[in-house]
């Protein structure tokens, strides 16, 4: 805004006034915020809630280290057999109910006693309550009949998205090919090794392609032939000039080649190595269900994952995603994508994530 000032000025003004303006405006938002919050907790106090597991634990622990416990209180954690033996008069003084991984009849039978007795249900979902989600209601022969399908992309929906991908990769090397240029004379100054490393990925149908990323590790980083986790910044096989790149993803950008290629989308599950998916498959046989849709950059599973979220409940993330995709679904994971990479805990994240999916 000063520079704007000084051209519209035609002169450098005094920036005294911006200052204090800066300093108004932040004061204004830390009083609305306040104010905002204490209304806000006493126009909707925290909810007594009841959390039952079958085969996941410690959602109590996850409330708190997430401050939900400020719209949450934890009144009572029970396994489901507790609850099983007729004991459901343990959850008549819950408001809401949390179920974690509960076998589909267990489940169902808590969702009826919620509804009828005024009770939210808030259900963590299992592999086939993903897959159930996608489903179109009809009829058929006098009766009420459920369509599960392989992704129900229609042709309207992938002519657009592919249109967009391409308008927003063209527009995207446009707009940072400064950034682009900077980054490969950087990368080629500090050791004159390659610019851009390749690694085989698997997108849409276990199709394999080749992804694009600015090297970040030195050359023959992994010299015996075996593959090796990065173990972050502490890592001496990261460059000085990949430390930089990797904190602010600038290494990611190559990527919107793949998506001008076709290869990928800009939203959709990260593409995974062949024999890290294989080994996915051996725990999760589902894994391969993400193979629905194209690889993307970004996904709902990076978004509103975080670093130590579980493999199954990225899947989960990712076959939501897949269930319900629509183009302002994707719309709203690019603006959150935005969002993230200015929060602590997405860096973070972003880091683990690398650590699992980049070898060299």
């Amino acid at each position: 805004m000063y520079l704007v000032l000084i051209l519209l000025c035609k002169r450098i003004p005094t920036f005294i006034p911006l200052i204090i303006m800066l300093a108004v405006q932040v004061l204004i938002v830390f009083c609305w915020a306040y104010v905002a919050e204490k209304w806000y907790s006493s126009k909707y106090p925290k909810k007594k809630t009841i959390i039952i597991w079958d085969e996941r634990q410690g959602l109590e622990r996850l409330i708190e280290e997430t401050g939900m416990d400020s719209r949450i209180e934890v009144t009572g954690v029970y396994n489901i057999s507790e609850i099983k033996d007729g004991n459901e008069d343990l959850l008549s003084d819950a408001e809401w109910l949390f179920m974690c991984d509960l076998h589909s009849h267990d489940r169902n039978q808590l969702i009826k006693y919620s509804i009828k007795n005024g009770k939210s249900a808030y259900v963590i979902p299992r592999i086939g309550d993903t897959l159930m989600a996608g489903a179109d209601s009809t009829h058929l022969m006098h009766l009420p009949i459920l369509l599960v399908r392989r992704h129900p992309a229609t042709l309207e929906y992938l002519i657009v998205k592919r249109f967009i991908d391409i308008m927003v990769s063209a527009a995207g090397l446009i707009v940072l090919s400064p950034v682009i240029l900077i980054t490969a004379i950087a990368i080629k100054f500090n050791d004159h090794g390659d610019i851009f490393y390749r690694q085989e990925r698997l997108t849409k149908d276990g199709k394999i392609f080749i992804i694009l990323k600015f090297r970040s590790m030195k050359m023959n980083a992994e010299e015996d032939g075996v593959a090796v986790l990065s173990t972050g910044d502490n890592d001496d096989r990261v460059t000085k000039v990949g430390r930089v790149i990797r904190k602010v993803r600038i290494d990611e950008i190559p990527q919107l080649i793949n998506v001008l290629r076709g290869e990928m989308s800009c939203v959709g599950p990260r593409p995974e190595r062949p024999e890290i998916a294989s080994q996915y498959e051996e725990i999760l046989p589902e894994f391969s269900l993400r193979l629905q849709m194209k690889a993307g950059i970004t996904g709902y599973a990076q978004v509103y994952g975080k670093y130590n979220t579980r493999p199954y409940d990225k899947l989960l993330m990712d076959l939501l995603y897949i269930s319900k995709a629509s183009l302002i679904q994707d719309l709203i994971i690019m603006i959150a994508t935005i969002k993230i990479l200015f929060m602590p805990e997405s860096t973070e994240g972003v880091e683990e994530e690398k650590q699992e999916e980049e070898k060299q």
